[in-house]
């Protein structure tokens, strides 16, 4: 049996598992895409659509890079034993916790405009490395999260159009297609931009707040269930976890969040990894989710994100519940993908 025909094989065993997997309303996992994305391929099947880049959404992949703030840093650290959600201020009135929002946004965008950053070439690839989490339970039953597992990708920064925007691969307990590097493929060609996201593209971006702000609600994919204000949220963390970016053009992305209405602080909050940080969240009450940003006390970097659902009536679930989360651990610039060497700490 050659190669694909493998590949296909695991797809399917991994698709009609007792476990299927699971995100929140109008939210996809993008491995699920890939896998269905082979198997259309290796069975001759019409292609499958062009995958969604929610990487960092806590499944939010919410995959991917602690050093939008610090430009490419290795961030070295010893894996907690739970991963469940920490313990979070919520006393605070809304009002309060968004003005700290705001103010907390601010800092973190100038600590972003004091940070060097090295750019990355067209022929380069943005390489991360993240611990995450996700949801393993069935789609009708109640959440269940598996194991942390490591996940790298390396990101394209060709700017196309390219039907391969990347690839990536998972190891340990629970990862899909373990220790296998496998294409991030897109049906149609992808050129540089929402979808493509390269460190030229984003460079181009206004950083002006408000002209930014404005060009990422017309531009942002809204999914089924979901507010646009909440997409533009996603969307931010997704530029701002999976990529590196000029430092001017990351403080305009802190600062274009800090005036999207309902964004709040929590004062403390957790990652998979165990580090506890400064929490940015918004809650959609379309998509009845929340998202976190994860930031560290100190040096303001990104750390990581969460995920949970709110409330769901058909599975019984009344307040936040946890359904996915990630770490990010490791953020280059590297000239190839799959090389082991790039997945060792500094």
């Amino acid at each position: 049996m050659n190669a694909d025909g493998r590949r296909t094989e695991d797809a399917l065993e991994l698709l009609s598992a007792p476990a299927e997997w699971e995100l929140p309303p109008g939210r996809h996992l993008h491995y699920k895409d890939i896998l269905m994305q082979q198997i259309d391929q290796d069975l001759g099947h019409a292609p499958a659509p062009a995958p969604r880049r929610r990487l960092t959404r806590p499944a939010v992949l919410v995959p991917l890079a602690s050093t939008v703030l610090a430009g490419a840093l290795a961030v070295t650290l010893t894996v907690a034993g739970g991963h469940g959600p920490a313990p979070t201020d919520r006393t605070a009135t809304g009002s309060a916790r968004a003005r700290s929002a705001s103010v907390t946004l601010n800092r973190i965008a100038v600590a972003a405009m004091t940070s060097d950053a090295t750019p990355v070439r067209d022929d380069q690839f943005v390489y991360v490395r993240s611990l995450t989490v996700e949801n393993k339970g069935t789609f009708e039953g109640p959440v269940e999260l598996g194991a942390p597992h490591t996940v790298e990708t390396w990101t394209s920064q060709d700017p196309g159009p390219l039907k391969t925007l990347g690839w990536m691969r998972e190891s340990g307990k629970d990862a899909v297609m373990p220790d296998e590097t496998i294409p991030i493929e897109s049906t149609d060609a992808v050129p540089a931009g929402i979808d493509h996201p390269t460190y030229a593209w984003l460079s181009s971006l206004p950083t002006d707040p408000d002209a930014l702000l404005t060009l990422l609600r017309r531009d942002v994919r809204v999914s089924d269930g979901e507010s646009r204000e909440q997409a533009v949220f996603s969307l931010i963390g997704d530029l701002l976890s999976q990529t590196l970016m000029p430092p001017r053009n990351a403080a305009a992305l802190y600062k274009a969040a800090a005036r999207i209405p309902g964004v709040k602080e929590i004062p403390d909050a957790v990652d998979v990894a165990g580090r506890h940080g400064i929490a940015i969240t918004r809650e959609d009450a379309s998509s009845a989710t929340r998202d976190e940003w994860i930031f560290d006390k100190r040096s303001l970097a990104f750390l990581g994100a969460r995920g949970f659902i709110t409330h769901d009536k058909q599975k019984g679930i009344t307040s936040d519940t946890l359904t996915g989360s990630t770490a990010v651990l490791r953020c280059a610039v590297v000239d190839r993908h799959g090389g082991k060497s790039a997945g060792t700490d500094n």
